[in-house]
């Protein structure tokens, strides 16, 4: 059975009552068990965390030994080296997901530092930009 851990950056805890014009209605918890359930032959994990270091951390745990890495940084996405190193540190591929469409929003969002070491970036297809994710490591 495959692995893939989900790891979502700050303020994604907030799904479901953040900006909802941008992110929806759903928290991530409910949309995670609608995942579970659309893909039982893969052992899905999540993490969220609202520090960098946290994130870095649980890349360097899963990093080695999961089957794939789904990883939205939020606004880390934008400018976090040491999050980028960690990805190009690692031997797991990682997609990165985005839920609104980055390069359709302010400047400092269309440049995706974390983005230059992962296998694809997914944006602006909202939360079934994680199931498209998911696909890409089943194949």
């Amino acid at each position: 059975m495959k692995q893939i851990q989900i790891i979502n950056g700050p303020n994604l805890n907030l799904l479901g009552v953040r900006e909802p014009e941008i992110y929806g209605t759903q928290t991530f918890e409910d949309f995670f068990r609608t995942m579970q359930r659309q893909f039982p032959t893969v052992s899905l994990h999540y993490y969220q965390s609202n520090h960098e270091g946290d994130i870095i951390d649980k890349l360097h745990e899963v990093g080695f030994k999961y089957d794939g890495i789904i990883l939205n940084g939020g606004a880390y996405t934008h400018y976090s080296y040491a999050i980028a190193d960690a990805i190009k540190a690692i031997k797991t591929k990682v997609v990165e997901v985005h839920i609104s469409d980055i390069y359709a929003r302010e400047d400092f969002r269309k440049n995706s530092v974390t983005g230059e070491g992962c296998l694809k970036i997914i944006s602006g297809k909202g939360l079934p930009g994680y199931i498209e994710a998911v696909e890409l490591f089943m194949k």
